[in-house]
């Protein structure tokens, strides 16, 4: 249990699609491991939740992050819808445009594919991200969620090249089906804007940490971040 609560902002998707190279719309959203594993330890450590979203929309769960055979079983499944129903903030969520830094102790980005529509372009995103990275508080991006990154290229060089990280890679894209419909690949942009991309497994929990920025691979990584931001950067916030 930490010693103090501190006030933490998930910055999340908006989109309930993610555009394909044909033109076609792919149904997703946030995936729910990525949002209900950090908000279950977090809040259980005593840490409150603020919900930022562009246009302060709702949040759309992608609808194959809760089938049984995705999140790993149905009892499983069952915990994260349960998790997010339970989560008042997700139906109340600000503006990202009116969130500000300096309310905060640190910042979340959950992924799954709608970061890919929205957050890669969302100039608010790239703002607090520069703003997150700057500022010393700790940052965690996880899954898809790098892809708001991208946001902070309208500002030049992006702030986050030479940066050791680690996202949703171009193998596991391939594994899903989805790399040969995609416009790009996120790992493939990422190391365009000059970050030290490095990975595990597919599918296994990885993570890295690279001064205040903490960022997991895919949705195994979720929960193992939450744990790391626990023990090494959350003890003792300011609340």
């Amino acid at each position: 249990m930490c010693s103090l609560m501190a006030k933490l902002l998930f910055v999340m998707t908006g989109a309930a699609y993610w555009t394909l190279k044909d033109g076609t719309r792919y149904a997703t959203g946030y995936w729910a491991e990525e949002f209900a594993a950090p908000y279950k330890a977090l809040t259980e450590a005593g840490h409150r939740i603020v919900v930022a979203t562009p246009g302060g929309v709702v949040p759309h769960v992608d609808m194959m992050s809760l089938r049984p055979e995705m999140a790993g079983s149905a009892e499983i499944a069952l915990d994260l819808e349960r998790i997010i129903r339970s989560a008042e903030e997700m139906r109340r969520p600000i503006r990202l445009s009116d969130a500000r830094l300096e309310d905060y102790g640190a910042v979340y980005f959950p992924g799954g594919h709608g970061p890919m529509e929205d957050l890669c372009v969302n100039a608010d995103a790239g703002r607090l991200l520069t703003a997150a990275l700057a500022s010393g508080k700790p940052l965690a991006v996880v899954c898809h969620a790098p892809a708001a990154m991208l946001a902070t290229r309208m500002h030049g060089v992006s702030p986050f090249a030479g940066y050791r990280l680690t996202a949703f890679t171009n193998d596991e894209e391939e594994a899903v089906g989805l790399a040969p419909r995609a416009r790009w690949l996120l790992e493939d942009e990422l190391k365009d804007l000059g970050v030290d991309f490095t990975r595990g497994e597919i599918w296994k929990p990885y993570t890295v940490v690279d001064r205040n920025l903490y960022t997991g691979q895919n949705p195994a990584s979720a929960g193992a971040l939450a744990e790391r931001l626990l023990k090494e950067a959350l003890t003792g916030l300011p609340t």
